[in-house]
């Protein structure tokens, strides 16, 4: 008999079944509701809600847009898709819709999908809504039984680096050359939140949430990522 030790495989899955896709979906919570893309529906009032801000479109793989019936184009041929699955961001105190976001690389056959495509008017960047939108995205996909939820960006694009570390994504390194988008290299950073993380995660966000954490002009008393922080497996070292 060997007296090598027993190789290790990583945690035994024996019940495991692949969640599934995301299709037909509508979520709500206090400041926010998403629902699937309609070019119809949706498109006019995402233009007006985006256009006079180019910067918006500096690290997306697509626009800016010249008129409102090229976003319309784009948006019908997005509309209905698998992988990226587009959702609208409506604010539910105004009505406006204001945002964008999918899923994406969903591979329910790990167990793994990711957020991306996130694209916020001016208008929309202030407030709840969009850290609320995260969360029920997120919630959606770990109740559905996802592992892994991920978060990745241009490495150069440190607002979005920081708005991953600050909703509890940990960072996972730096991926170089990773693709190239409108013409220029990228590297690539990345983040996650795993299915372990995410009851401690959820509370977190909850708690941040509360009417009773803002004042009456709507600013925060607690910082999110203050009470985030100590949850990362791995700090972002740019930030």
């Amino acid at each position: 008999m060997s007296d090598l030790p027993e190789p290790a495989f990583g945690e035994p899955l024996p019940n495991w079944q692949p969640p599934p896709r995301p299709e037909a979906l509508h979520l709500s919570g206090r400041a926010v509701a998403l629902e699937p893309l309609d070019a119809d529906r949706h498109a006019a009032a995402l233009f007006t809600a985006f256009d006079g801000d180019a910067r918006l479109w500096d690290y997306m793989g697509n626009g800016p847009f010249a008129s409102a019936a090229d976003y319309h184009a784009w948006a019908q041929a997005a509309q209905g898709g698998r992988d990226p699955y587009f959702l609208v961001l409506r604010d539910l105190k105004t009505g406006l819709y204001g945002g964008i976001a999918a899923y994406l690389r969903i591979t329910p056959e790990a167990g793994t999908i990711e957020v991306g495509h996130i694209c916020i008017s001016p208008a929309m960047q202030r407030g709840i809504a969009v850290t609320e939108a995260m969360s029920l995205m997120m919630d959606w996909a770990f109740r559905q039984g996802y592992r892994r939820y991920e978060w990745k960006c241009n490495a150069l694009n440190l607002p979005s680096r920081r708005a991953a570390q600050r909703l509890g994504f940990s960072y996972e390194g730096v991926f170089r050359q990773h693709m190239i988008v409108k013409g220029h290299s990228r590297d690539t950073a990345w983040f996650s939140v795993i299915d372990k993380d995410w009851p401690a995660l959820s509370a977190k966000i909850q708690t941040w949430l509360k009417p009773d954490n803002f004042d009456a002009q709507g600013r925060q008393k607690a910082r999110l990522s203050a009470a985030t922080r100590d949850l990362l497996a791995c700090a972002d070292p740019a930030l």
